[in-house]
């Protein structure tokens, strides 16, 4: 269950400020508008901007949220909000504003894995996801948690200064364990989504469950649990998702995956999936691959019941490709982070993916600006 809000966050001033909700989304494609970045480690108040790995567009402000995945280990976990300056022709720049640090509890910012390893008091936390509430403007966040110090994944609930609200209980398959099951390390709550009426949220694993089956190879894909909760933590829905498999085989001895790194959803029944596989040259050198589906769980399975999806039967979500971002003809990274931004001025929704540089100087921090092309319904109007 999600512990009760404070009585201020119901405020109707806030609930006035807030733009409306349930809109479905048609989107037939996407159109490239332009690039930023942000440099290696640039400070920011005394923090380092990096990991970028969850980004939301607060509507009310016109500013954007950006989570760090930094384990506390070069500064507290922490998120910033940044204005971004673009139209349908350009994509002019990214100024960040203010540096937020997640609160647990107590109130004390999460400590690192040193800090941990001495006090064993807290999480360490691998914020992977943030969303703004659509009803009330607070923000929830996920954790990948720390499969080797036994940390679950989690779904928290936080003020807009970071402080904590609460927390969902998960149900028992996301834990970590110590037998071959639950959460893979690293590879848990990756994606985060409201549903477009803000009344449930959207969660998604970047991997299988060791349950679940192997992970993605070049001659195989894998499947992955996609959940539709409640905002108190239900587990309302379930869904397998059909990953593809890695798309290029990587050198002698080396590296390569693919998982899910983001969901957004566009309707009741439909969400946005970025997949992101990295695969590693005979040299050491890594490429991305990244591509960007629609979901769509109508007539798909609900799996919730099922232990275990290996050799079980079910139907999987259908999926559609919107984009494979490989044939824009630009430098790709590890992309972990979506959100739909401001209508252009045409009334198209505008879509900004964001790339998490593992604080790695043979990574970037990008921010690609797309305009969504609508579908042409039959009656001629754009939706």
């Amino acid at each position: 269950m999600i512990r009760p809000l404070a009585a201020a966050l119901c405020a109707a001033s806030l609930l006035l400020s807030l733009p409306s909700h349930g809109a479905e989304r048609s989107i037939a494609g996407l159109r490239f508008i332009g690039e930023q970045r942000i440099p290696l480690r640039q400070d920011f108040q005394g923090t380092a901007i990096g990991g970028l790995s969850g980004v939301d567009y607060d509507a009310a402000s016109g500013e954007w949220l950006l989570a760090s995945d930094d384990r506390s280990a070069i500064n507290p976990a922490r998120f910033y909000t940044a204005r971004l300056d673009y139209d349908a022709n350009a994509f002019r720049s990214v100024a960040v504003t203010a540096v937020h640090s997640f609160r647990q509890a107590d109130g004390s910012v999460y400590p690192g894995v040193k800090a941990f390893d001495v006090n064993k008091r807290g999480d360490v936390p691998d914020i992977e996801a943030l969303r703004i509430d659509p009803l009330d403007g607070t923000l929830w966040y996920t954790s990948e948690g720390d499969r080797k110090r036994g940390f679950d994944p989690f779904v928290r609930h936080a003020r807009r200064d970071g402080g904590y609200l609460g927390a969902a209980q998960l149900p028992e398959m996301f834990r970590v364990s110590q037998e071959q099951k639950g959460t893979r390390d690293n590879l848990a709550f990756e994606g985060l989504s409201f549903a477009p009426d803000g009344q449930s949220l959207w969660v998604s694993m970047e991997a299988p469950l060791y349950q679940d089956g192997a992970l993605p190879t070049p001659a195989s894909g894998a499947v992955s649990r996609i959940t539709r909760m409640g905002r108190d933590g239900r587990m309302l829905a379930q869904y397998a998702y059909q990953m593809d498999p890695i798309p290029a085989a990587p050198g002698p001895g080396k590296n390569a995956d693919n998982g899910i790194s983001e969901i957004l959803a566009v309707g009741r029944e439909r969400l946005l999936v970025l997949e992101r596989s990295a695969v590693q040259d005979a040299a050491g050198a890594y490429k991305s691959y990244i591509r960007l589906y629609e979901m769509d769980t109508a007539g798909a399975s609900d799996v919730r019941g099922l232990a275990a999806l290996a050799g079980a039967a079910y139907r999987p979500a259908a999926k559609r490709l919107v984009l494979d971002l490989n044939t824009l003809g630009i430098a790709l990274d590890n992309f972990e982070a979506m959100s739909f931004g401001p209508k252009l001025p045409n009334g198209h929704d505008s879509l900004l993916i964001v790339s998490d540089d593992n604080f790695d100087k043979s990574q970037a921090t990008l921010f690609l600006l797309f305009e969504v092309l609508p579908s042409i319904p039959k009656n001629g109007m754009l939706n």
